[in-house]
């Protein structure tokens, strides 16, 4: 038993020193971390930017039936992303849009994150502006405001307390879906794994590593989103 013992955790030194020690192959660990948590922060706030707006534009024609284009436009962006992969919209970007430019692959896929991330937000966003009464948008409007006045003033500081553990839950997500970025050529923590496992041979241990990883960071995410809704929640109490 001891030797079976002592033989399992000398394969698992052995393991960490071939994926991680030797050659210094925890640079690439470190590298797709990196660009795994650069490319969801700056895909959300990109998604939050294109969100808020498309939001904005599809609600105020809703309550006041004007900006019937610009509302068909946001309409069809919504669903045109929404009902198509991310990781075909992150190669039509990059093999079509970018076909002929020199453009780095961090930043294609931050745009394209982005882009896919502010369909799902505008859908957040709106819930948000519609869970608060109209009667409130109503008063701000006897009261002389416009509808971005009473958009910013009235309605927007509501709703995202509202939905702020959901644009939370969204970076979550985003944190994840970054990992078909392999397929452009983004260093991201799975593409990390697999030039590890190609130089070692072995897929188990880095692929066991990367989920670890990827496990403590939703895990501490959600973690940290569960506070802030029990806060949230202690607030409109």
């Amino acid at each position: 038993m001891g030797d079976k013992l002592y033989d399992f955790f000398l394969s698992i030194g052995e393991d960490v020193y071939q994926s991680l020690i030797y050659d210094n192959r925890y640079k690439f660990v470190l590298e797709g971390l990196f660009n795994t948590v650069v490319i969801a922060l700056f895909s959300v706030l990109i998604g939050v930017l294109i969100g808020i707006i498309i939001a904005f534009i599809r609600n105020h024609y809703e309550l006041n039936g004007k900006g019937k284009v610009l509302n068909f436009f946001a309409k069809s962006y919504v669903n045109i992303i929404r009902g198509t992969p991310v990781i075909l919209q992150l190669m039509i970007i990059y093999y079509v849009v970018f076909k002929s430019v020199d453009v780095s692959v961090i930043l294609v896929g931050i745009l394209a994150f982005g882009i896919n991330s502010g369909a799902y937000v505008s859908e957040i966003i709106r819930a948000g502006i519609q869970s608060i009464p109209i009667g409130q948008s109503e008063a701000g409007y006897a009261l002389g405001m416009n509808y971005p006045q009473v958009m910013r003033y009235i309605v927007l500081p509501q709703a995202i307390r509202n939905i702020l553990p959901a644009l939370c839950n969204e970076f979550i997500t985003l944190l994840k879906e970054t990992s078909v970025g392999a397929y452009i050529g983004i260093i991201e923590l799975t593409k990390a794994s697999d030039i590890i496992a190609s130089r070692t041979y072995d897929y188990f241990f880095p692929l066991i590593l990367i989920a670890i990883i990827y496990l403590i960071m939703t895990l501490g995410l959600s973690h940290l989103v569960g506070i802030l809704e029990r806060k949230l929640t202690y607030v409109r109490g």
